[in-house]
């Protein structure tokens, strides 16, 4: 390959292949569930052979609880987050970019939205917190010249 040929720029395209949707973290109540059986068994297990495995038995307890305690249904989806932000900025969006993040103990989830001008190049850019769950903006919109 010639070193034109190297520098020659590729353009990529950035249509999706599929439509993807984040997991939802309401899938925790499985691992909580079977967390919540394993320290059962442990429990038991120390009763009869070994009491070393009570502290096993409490510490999968202690995470099961807490995977069932922050198993929160994702409501809002990506294109709802989006679409939420864009009106929350008073400036023509062009390239956008959300992805979910998670809050506090129990892990609440919330989309972080960055939002650019449509101007080449962008002048502005934004981000905007959106609560995967109800929707609501928690924390105010931050906007910043670039």
């Amino acid at each position: 390959m010639t070193e034109e040929e190297e520098r020659e720029v590729v353009d990529i395209d950035g249509e999706p292949f599929a439509d993807y949707r984040f997991p939802d973290p309401l899938r925790r109540r499985t691992s909580g569930v079977i967390l919540l059986v394993a320290a059962v068994a442990l429990a038991v297990a120390a009763v009869l052979w070994d009491p070393g495995l009570a502290i096993g038995a409490a510490i999968a307890g202690l995470v099961g609880v807490w995977f069932l305690g922050s198993a929160w249904p994702l409501e809002i989806q990506q294109e709802d987050a989006l679409a939420e932000a864009v009106g929350s900025v008073d400036f023509p969006v062009g390239h956008a970019s959300a992805a979910v993040r998670f809050h506090g103990l129990r892990a609440r989830p919330r989309w972080s939205v960055v939002l650019y001008e449509a101007a080449e190049p962008p002048e502005v850019r934004a981000l905007i917190t959106i609560d995967a769950i109800n929707g609501t903006q928690p924390d105010p919109v931050y906007t910043e010249q670039i």
